[in-house]
């Protein structure tokens, strides 16, 4: 067993700003030792493997707590290549995107913190978890420039814009309002969302028109996102990527007060518009598959379990809780609660059988600050979560003597509250009944 296993996925989120600073005072940029794949698995169990897995099987401990995830390497399948889609990358796409990273993503740019020989030795050693680059000689494709940016061309890349009716994904205004293809999932049957293309600093692979071009040419492997070579021609594409680039808005940090204010207000219609889609992205954003989702010994996420509870952590002498089912589950989640009991639990801390919760873990103090239109977005979305079965047993509710020793060291002596996060899952997917559904 492991001991404050959730550390480890703390270090995958803060140990890539550690890395980075410690890689910033490494070695001179003078180096000119060959690189070599032994030197690439230093530098990637020390800056990629919290991300990607020490396999390279983008499983890394802080993994399952990022949006876009991370890059499963040993199938061979790129987003971002100069190739014929399907195809592996070059040495020199995976040298761009390394040095480069993917922005809007967790990717960060490395350029800044590794040489040249170091970047190509982490190449070389990320090009070893699939067999594929052993068996397959990539080519990058001839790709001419596209068309010069024109009214005409705009216009024609506009139709084709709707004649491969790139709306259903991207929305007819490139925001994504209006898409009917809203529930994307990746190569993996992980949620994915479509890019906004009015944010062209959010293109991972770039967002000149030829970058686009060679996105619409190539396709992003792994991603729903077609190539369209056998669709249209290059100059067609061409003035479709011209089209893209049209669709950009002004960037927040270029606006004035104003522009701001009415921007956000706009955003916040829009996305009231779904509750339960607004739901998810606090559920994401407020960080409760953290604690709702049981770990592995390196602190990564038991997946199919994510939000079904099961978590087990000791704040002794307080307490010992297991993190309950937030799924839809009628018998062991949160499918046969109410939505006045979901919200008495969230924002006053009481249980549906009368209990009171202690302000900690479950920060139900913070929680009973939303306002009240995003209070109903959280249930709309939590009643969105697919039901996982898995029944959560009774916390181990502390005696009044080690309670009052603990609260006399929390409050008088400032000793922090001892902390210890178990891995595994402590419910029972076959069992009956949670203790969360039987106090109600």
């Amino acid at each position: 067993m492991r001991m404050r296993a959730r550390a480890a996925v703390l270090s995958g989120l803060l140990g890539l700003l550690a890395s980075l600073c410690v890689s910033a005072q490494g070695p001179s940029r003078a180096a000119v030792t060959p690189p070599a794949a032994t030197d690439g698995k230093t530098i990637y169990d020390a800056h990629c493997a919290n991300c990607h897995g020490a396999a390279g099987k983008g499983d890394g401990p802080a993994s399952s707590l990022l949006t876009v995830r991370p890059r499963d390497f040993t199938l061979g399948r790129y987003k971002l290549r100069s190739t014929e889609s399907g195809a592996v990358p070059t040495d020199d796409d995976l040298l761009r995107t390394i040095k480069s990273g993917m922005h809007g993503s967790a990717m960060p740019e490395w350029a800044p913190f590794l040489t040249d020989v170091q970047v190509r030795a982490v190449a070389i050693y990320i090009k070893s978890f699939s067999r594929r680059f052993a068996s397959e000689a990539p080519q990058a494709i001839a790709l001419a420039d596209p068309p010069a940016a024109s009214p005409d061309s705009i216009t024609h890349g506009k139709a084709i814009y709707e004649r491969f009716k790139c709306a259903s994904c991207h929305g007819d205004d490139g925001t994504g309002r209006g898409a009917v293809n809203t529930d994307l999932k990746d190569d993996w049957e992980r949620p994915i969302a479509a890019t906004r293309l009015t944010e062209p600093w959010t293109f991972r692979g770039g967002a000149t028109p030829r970058d686009i071009l060679l996105r619409f040419r190539t396709g992003m492997s792994g991603s729903p996102m077609p190539s369209f070579k056998d669709a249209a021609t290059d100059a067609e594409m061409g003035h479709l990527a011209n089209y893209v680039v049209s669709l950009a808005r002004k960037p927040v940090w270029e606006m004035d007060a104003a522009a701001v204010k009415s921007f956000y207000e706009d955003l916040d219609r829009q996305e009231r518009s779904d509750k339960a889609a607004r739901g998810r992205y606090l559920l994401d954003t407020l960080g409760c598959k953290y604690c709702h989702s049981p770990i592995h010994e390196d602190g990564s996420a038991i997946e199919e379990f994510t939000l079904a509870g099961g978590q087990r952590l000791s704040l002794y002498p307080f307490l010992e809780p297991v993190t309950y089912n937030l799924t839809s589950d009628r018998r062991t989640g949160l499918g046969a609660w109410t939505d006045d009991q979901i919200k008495n639990v969230l924002t006053r801390g009481v249980r549906p059988d009368g209990s009171r919760m202690l302000p900690f873990p479950m920060p139900w103090p913070a929680y009973g600050n939303l306002k009240p239109q995003d209070l109903d977005a959280l249930i709309a979305g939590l009643r969105s979560l697919p039901p996982v079965p898995n029944a959560i047993p009774a916390p181990k509710e502390p005696t009044l003597i080690p309670y009052l020793w603990g609260k006399f060291q929390f409050l008088i002596l400032k000793r922090d509250i001892p902390s210890t996060d178990y891995p595994g899952n402590a419910g029972t997917p076959a069992g009956a009944r949670s203790w969360q559904t039987q106090a109600k």
